[in-house]
């Protein structure tokens, strides 16, 4: 016998293709929201990881400043204590500074010479005065030179004093610069007896 199908076969072919074209959408939609939801519950996760150590690091610079404001604040406040100290030592060391500058003056100023004034500006000494002649100005900065407290004297100028009716001599104003030697030897150099200035090593 010979069995004929009457039915639309075509038909349902077409339909069990569209229903298969639709399970295969479904199931590719539901498999989309699923990666894209891993895929947004790992970013979640890795910001998350990423804000953690931003303030972690926040934290860590904020402890930082905090450390190098009180190293800045140390700082100062040591190089005040070494100004300090030095101004201390500057002091004790030039304390004894005038009278050996007026000793050397006493000892070293020859007849006919008069003092007037003394200025001091840091390690320098301006002397000003009368003298009877040049030659005395001469013998003052040759004593001078020999002179174990002060160095480098130097005529900053002499010149006729103005003349004085009742005084017929020709006397000349002066004024002399010299150094005055540091009263403490150097860093490293060993320290005399007597407290005197610091003397150049001898050459070799």
């Amino acid at each position: 016998m010979i069995l004929i199908n009457l039915l639309p076969h075509r038909e349902e072919k077409r339909k069990r293709r569209k229903a298969a074209f639709f399970v295969g959408l479904g199931m590719s939609f539901v498999v989309g929201v699923l990666i894209a939801a891993v895929i947004y519950l790992l970013l979640q996760q890795l910001t998350a990881a990423q804000v953690g150590r931003n303030d972690f690091l926040k934290g860590e610079i904020t402890k930082l400043d905090t450390q190098i404001k009180d190293i800045a604040t140390l700082r100062a406040e040591i190089d005040a204590l070494r100004a300090r100290q030095r101004a201390v030592e500057d002091l004790q060391s030039d304390r004894n500074t005038p009278v050996h500058l007026l000793n050397e003056l006493a000892s070293h100023t020859p007849e006919g010479v008069f003092l007037q004034s003394l200025r001091q500006v840091n390690k320098t000494v301006v002397i000003a005065g009368i003298a009877a002649s040049n030659e005395r100005v001469s013998e003052m900065l040759r004593n001078l030179s020999r002179a174990e407290w002060v160095e480098n004297p130097d005529l900053v100028e002499i010149k006729a004093a103005p003349v004085n009716p009742k005084d017929p001599r020709r006397l000349f104003d002066f004024s002399i610069k010299v150094g005055i030697k540091s009263a403490t030897p150097p860093d490293g150099a060993a320290s005399g007896t007597g407290g005197g200035p610091a003397k150049p090593a001898a050459k070799s």
